[in-house]
């Protein structure tokens, strides 16, 4: 039997792959994380399915869940929030998995950051603005970041960043951020992406943090940062120019 790592996508259940929705609609066992995967996924579950929250579980609990599992000859939908490529700690899992022998594959999903670009409607790559984008977070009561990591080595490309798990820490990202971006910089908060009671914050630098703090945000949000948020006279990408030869 096989572990299914599933990505359930950034908050509304439509956005889960027709993949996972049918992975979840055959195992008999589903693990999800309560507070960030939509319930409505969980009526894709087979009659009798046993179903286990683990927003409350330790690591060594969710494996035993998942071992138990295959021990008993049942698949298992693994689902995290957005996409498990990014910030899931499947890693972790995977690696006990690989020591108890337990089969698994991967299914990904729609990325948060990628649910925040769709809210704000932006391409995340513009032509001549930006071309790179850096996915990060920051270390604040959470595994510290790799040396050389950091927002001010990350910054120093001027690239369009994107950081997950940073909103309760928003005025030291900014901070860390103006010296190589400038205060005038464009920024935004998505928070709850692609949900009902989705919010979405533009700005700069320099008053995005205020904007933050005024609407309550602490939690389940992006911060975007870079001039692709507003790119002015932007060039044409050459893939569809007249110019380019075609075959």
């Amino acid at each position: 039997m096989t572990v299914h790592f599933i990505g359930a996508g950034p908050g509304a259940a439509d956005l889960i792959t027709v993949r996972g929705r049918d992975i979840i609609a055959s195992s008999p066992v589903c693990l999800y994380a309560g507070a960030l995967v939509p319930e409505e996924l969980l009526s894709f579950c087979p009659p009798g399915a046993r179903k286990v929250d683990t927003a409350n579980l330790t690591l060594d609990e969710i494996v035993a869940e998942l071992v138990d599992a295959h021990a008993a000859g049942h698949d298992v939908a693994r689902l995290h929030s957005g996409d498990p490529s990014v910030f899931s700690a499947m890693a972790e899992q995977m690696r006990r998995l690989d020591a108890a022998g337990v089969p698994y594959d991967v299914t990904p999903g729609v990325p948060a950051f990628a649910a925040a670009a769709a809210s704000l409607r932006q391409e995340l790559t513009v032509p001549a603005v930006g071309q790179t984008v850096v996915l990060t977070r920051t270390s604040a009561r959470a595994t510290p970041m790799p040396l050389g990591e950091d927002l001010d080595t990350l910054g120093r490309s001027r690239a369009t960043m994107v950081l997950h798990l940073a909103v309760q820490r928003v005025d030291e990202v900014v901070a860390e951020l103006i010296p190589n971006y400038g205060a005038e910089c464009p920024a935004a908060v998505v928070a709850y992406a692609s949900r009902v009671d989705e919010v979405v914050l533009r700005g700069m630098l320099s008053d995005i943090a205020a904007k933050v703090h005024a609407a309550g945000i602490k939690r389940t949000a992006v911060i975007i940062v870079g001039r692709v948020l507003d790119p002015g006279g932007f060039c044409e990408s050459h893939l569809y120019s007249a110019e380019r030869d075609r075959p």
